[in-house]
């Protein structure tokens, strides 16, 4: 049997999505910029593509951006809130995807005014809000710029959006969240959250790879990080990815049209498995707090260690299931999960992060419970 759950990493793309895809590959190759018929075709299923966005988040249509992904789109935020907004401070936290925290460290050494702040987390790896109101009042000063995101890529702790908003407001802190793990995964609606901006890549959710938007409040102007074009209303150029924006609203529209459904599917399996496992290792632990305001996407075990820590990924993927050891963007790298490290979990045991999707079935977590019984409870008796 071959199980994938590596859903954090990416996702396979839904058939509806690839439906909707296949005839504008076939029919709409027009240049959305050109003025001739075939332009005017491809630019108004753009324009429709954005008012489906928008209307998911309750954003207005000129408040999304498209890109290449969740990466540029951070990439955006952080760099036009230093360049366009006047920032002079950024509190982030070291559990960041890389798309942040290296940005925000690159441009705090390039910049000779710009501070970085880092907040603290709990013992279980949340975000603690009242050294981000310390961090706040500290720096009331500065313009400051707060990025967390909404759910962490690696151990899925969540952070509770309305109160960092209205912390934000308070000390008139711009209010960034990377919600690329959170996105069609749960509901949104800026107008209540009162957030700045938000983060999608439409390959979390069973749409297409190289794609993603950036809602940017209509009280917050920017200027293009990519020069070169007066695409997206003049915000980021080059030639829309016009198959790639369908995918990207077609895999919203049956993300929210079923998302009821897909979280008890998920979150069931997750449980399943959070039991199984306790039931089965003892010794077993799990980063984050699985149980408590979790993604219900993802599961961070920390497994016992034993004469295979070096080769459990290997060993998983023999058996033909696809896990990690961490975040895909930093696959190859040998320094380990930066946001275990930071979190204070214990380094020197083997963690496994499992992350789950609509198309994962109770009969694949019990293939991948009967490998993990045979590597750590068969071995050993």
């Amino acid at each position: 049997m071959k199980v994938y759950l590596d859903n954090a990493a990416t996702t396979p793309m839904d058939p509806e999505v690839i439906e909707a895809i296949i005839p504008v590959m076939q029919n709409n190759f027009g240049n959305p910029s050109s003025i001739h018929s075939f332009g005017r075709g491809s630019r108004a299923i753009i324009e429709k593509a954005r008012k489906q966005a928008a209307a998911f988040i309750n954003a207005a249509p000129g408040e999304i951006v498209f890109t290449g992904g969740g990466t540029e789109a951070d990439n955006m935020v952080l760099r036009c809130a230093v360049q366009d907004s006047g920032v002079t401070h950024i509190i982030t936290s070291a559990t960041e995807h890389h798309a942040v925290i290296d940005t925000a460290e690159i441009l705090s050494k390039n910049c000779k005014d710009l501070k970085l702040s880092l907040v603290k987390h709990d013992e279980k790896g949340y975000v603690d809000l009242d050294y981000l109101k310390q961090l706040l009042e500290e720096n009331k000063d500065r313009k400051t710029l707060v990025s967390l995101m909404h759910a962490n890529n690696e151990i899925g702790n969540k952070l509770p959006l309305k109160k960092v908003s209205v912390l934000c407001k308070e000390y008139g802190a711009i209010f960034h969240s990377d919600t690329v793990q959170t996105m069609c995964h749960y509901e949104f609606d800026v107008r209540d959250l009162e957030i700045d901006f938000l983060t999608c890549s439409a390959h979390k959710f069973h749409g297409p790879k190289g794609v993603g938007f950036l809602f940017v409040n209509q009280n917050i102007q920017i200027k293009p990080i990519i020069t070169g074009g007066a695409q997206e209303r003049n915000i980021r150029a080059g030639t829309e990815n016009i198959i790639g924006i369908v995918g990207l609203t077609k895999a919203m529209e049956v993300a929210y049209r079923d998302i009821k459904e897909h979280q008890d599917h998920v979150q069931g399996l997750k449980t399943y498995m959070i039991e199984k496992l306790e039931a089965l290792i003892p010794e077993v632990t799990f980063n984050g707090d699985p149980k408590g305001d979790s993604l219900y996407t993802v599961l961070n075990v920390q497994f016992p260690n034993s004469d295979m820590d070096e080769m459990l990924l290997y060993n998983f993927d023999i058996e033909g299931i696809a896990v990690s050891g961490g975040s895909a963007c930093s696959s190859g790298s040998n320094t380990g999960s930066h946001v275990l490290r930071n979190i204070g979990a214990d380094m020197t045991k083997p963690s496994i992060r499992f992350s789950f999707s609509k198309y994962n079935t109770k009969e694949e977590i019990d293939y991948v419970l009967s490998v993990i019984e045979e590597l750590f409870v068969a071995k050993t008796v």
